[in-house]
């Protein structure tokens, strides 16, 4: 028991790096947190926090350990409802994973409406283009665009996005469309990242994928600013279709080089727990698997 409760008065840290506000949180006293974390680290023979005038941090092992006690916590809590009959009950924490620019774009008014049907459940949204290892990192939903690699998690497809190459249409006017990818090097191209004075952006062509190397002329630090840039006439873009869907469908951008696209990729959500799953991890899995089916953007090729 003395366990459980200093993995409690750790893992409530996780919200925010305050020792003052962990003790907040629990109702007990600061000196009470301390005393535990002190435990904990004497125990287990290395430090979980950094201390300085400023506050405390996690070290590199508090962070894994601060994972695994959300993962364990979290366990607790569900065999806990489970036995209690709430297991058919959405409610409790959900740590969920998508692409910030997926989240803007398409997730914004599916999450909307599931937080509307589910107001006992409390979303902890983090939004990063990579993949993730979700049972170290205790994410219990995670929306992921290409192929997956193999593991024992549980993956609904959704839909598919596909890599594009756009601009404005003022644009094309005055300075002619690309009929072929090596148009491109007479271009004025827009980059989707900082200080990047070239880009290399791949086509395939009869089965064949071909690589360009391009000098940009404009490097933006986010893919938002380069979609926008090329909107407003700076140039020629390349980047996922999901975020062009509302310029491309009100006509601020217009899609280029479509027969040299490469192949597209799927967008699946994917979960740990299958059949175990709570429910609020059930429910929310199949409000956002049936919401982002119907959502055109999964659908490029109607465009």
């Amino acid at each position: 028991m003395d366990r459980y409760h200093e993995m409690l008065m750790f893992e409530a840290l996780s919200e925010r790096p305050s020792l003052a506000a962990a003790a907040r949180r629990l109702d007990v006293s600061g000196p009470t947190v301390v005393r535990a974390i002190a435990r904990l680290e004497e125990r287990l023979g290395v430090p979980l926090l950094l201390r300085s005038t400023r506050g405390v941090s996690l070290t590199e092992a508090g962070a894994g350990f601060m994972a695994d006690c959300s993962r364990i916590l979290r366990a607790i809590e569900d065999a806990e409802a489970s036995a209690k009959g709430l297991h058919v009950q959405a409610q409790g924490n959900l740590t969920v994973l998508m692409p910030l620019l997926f989240s803007r774009y398409v997730m914004t008014s599916i999450l909307t409406d599931y937080m509307s049907l589910y107001p006992e459940v409390k979303v902890f949204a983090q939004y990063h283009d990579r993949f993730p290892n979700m049972n170290e990192e205790g994410i219990d939903v995670a929306v992921l665009v290409g192929n997956l690699p193999s593991s024992s998690l549980i993956a609904r497809q959704v839909g598919y996005v596909r890599s594009m190459v756009c601009s404005s249409p003022a644009y094309l006017a005055t300075h002619g469309e690309p009929g072929v990818p090596e148009d491109l090097q007479n271009h004025r191209l827009v980059a989707t990242h900082a200080y990047r004075d070239r880009v290399q952006w791949d086509f395939q062509h009869d089965g064949e994928v071909n690589h360009l190397k391009a000098r940009t002329r404009i490097s933006c630090a986010t893919v938002q600013a380069a979609i926008d840039a090329a909107a407003y006439g700076a140039g020629i873009t390349r980047c996922l279709s999901y975020p062009l869907y509302e310029y491309l469908n009100t006509g601020r951008l217009r899609r280029v080089l479509q027969p040299y696209e490469l192949p597209a990729l799927p967008v699946h959500v994917v979960y740990r727990e299958g059949r175990k799953a709570s429910m609020r991890v059930r429910s929310f899995v199949d409000h956002i698997v049936d919401g982002l089916r119907e959502h055109p953007a999964m659908q490029p090729d109607v465009l």
